[in-house]
């Protein structure tokens, strides 16, 4: 790895930022004293909301960890469609005897606020997704030590990410659960279609730019974070494999759901937050998603109740189930371990190899 992503984590594994609470101050420390690089998620938290799980989060440990913003959302959605899909759910409102939540149009998520305690009191690693900063936010973050990176999608976004000034880019294949990070959510296409390989796009990444690469997506063994590493990642991050751990906040249906064999497959979807998203197909995406419009965060706050009453009544086929592909290979271990055991796949697929290479 390159010295400065070196400096902040043992293993060249990095605990993928879950917003929603799964990302929490306990899952992130059991992660960085194990030796990799935990994430905190400040998406869908107010800024004093993300500024006290980080001083939890330094109670906890005093190795290097990160925070992850979302950039603030242009508003290209058409009100009108937003209304339409709001009728389309009454249904569900009647079903979960809970309102449809208000289609609040700011989409900032209080990124300056978040931006400005991040410069006054600085952590290890500050990463976004959605968009990429402005030199001047990069060059801000540099002034306090703070390590950078930008999730991208595509070899273009990775250029934009490396003229304007950040350390790393985080490379997102389509496999990943969760948000796909794309620049611009573009509302002329349904959003399922998108989308480069892993292996292919940290291959493009690493011939159009010249920062460091980590990889995303689908990941959840060691041989595959050597794999990633063999095709040009300087580390891997890893969203799903941490889900299912004690110390993620995910709810324990969603946990359950991994393995579940009821959920064999994901998909992309709007269904949920109005953003292509991937996660395990259940009843509200198969009736929601085909008609949902591109509108984040607008979506997401009108189906936010909802989400909510199908967990508080154990109805996992109205939740939203975040999973990348690799889903069924997760494992219920403290995420401590779960670090250290993927370190060890990670030695045991490279000795492999240089076996076979000597032979």
């Amino acid at each position: 790895m390159s010295s400065a992503l070196t400096d902040l984590c043992r293993y060249p594994i990095v605990q993928a930022p879950m917003a929603g609470g799964v990302s929490c101050p306990q899952l992130v420390a059991a992660v960085a004293e194990a030796g990799g690089l935990g994430f905190l998620a400040a998406g869908y938290k107010t800024a004093d909301g993300m500024y006290n799980e980080i001083k939890q989060l330094r109670r906890l440990t005093g190795q290097p960890f990160g925070v992850n913003l979302f950039m603030p959302q242009p508003n290209l959605a058409d009100p009108s469609a937003v209304e339409v899909y709001g009728q389309q759910l009454a249904g569900e409102a009647a079903w979960y005897e809970t309102p449809l939540g208000d289609p609040d149009s700011s989409g900032d998520d209080g990124y300056e606020a978040k931006l400005a305690i991040l410069v006054e009191d600085p952590v290890p690693a500050v990463s976004f997704t959605f968009g990429c900063p402005t030199r001047d936010t990069f060059d801000a973050l540099a002034g306090v030590g703070t390590y950078t990176v930008v999730t991208v999608t595509t070899p273009e976004e990775a250029q934009t990410a490396q003229w304007a000034g950040a350390d790393a880019v985080c490379v997102q294949g389509i496999e990943a659960g969760g948000h796909q990070s794309t620049y611009r959510d573009d509302p002329e296409t349904d959003g399922t279609g998108i989308g480069i390989g892993l292996l292919s796009l940290v291959a493009e990444v690493r011939e159009t730019v010249q920062l460091p690469v980590i990889a995303a997506g689908g990941i959840m063994r060691g041989s595959q974070i050597a794999a990633v590493i063999a095709a040009g990642a300087e580390a891997a991050q890893l969203g799903t494999a941490f889900l299912a751990c004690p110390e993620s906040g995910a709810h324990l249906l969603h946990k359950q759901a991994l393995t579940n064999p009821l959920f064999a497959r994901t998909a992309l979807t709007r269904a949920f937050s109005g953003r292509p998203a991937r996660g395990l197909v259940n009843r509200f995406m198969r009736e929601h998603g085909p008609y949902a419009p591109a509108a984040y965060p607008q979506v997401h706050h009108v189906t936010s109740g909802l989400r909510k009453a199908a967990a508080k009544a154990g109805d996992v086929q109205g939740m939203a189930l975040w999973a990348g592909q690799g889903h069924r290979m997760a494992r219920e271990l403290p995420a401590g371990r779960l670090t250290e055991l993927l370190a060890e796949e990670l030695d045991a697929a490279r000795a492999a190899v240089s076996t076979r290479s000597t032979q």
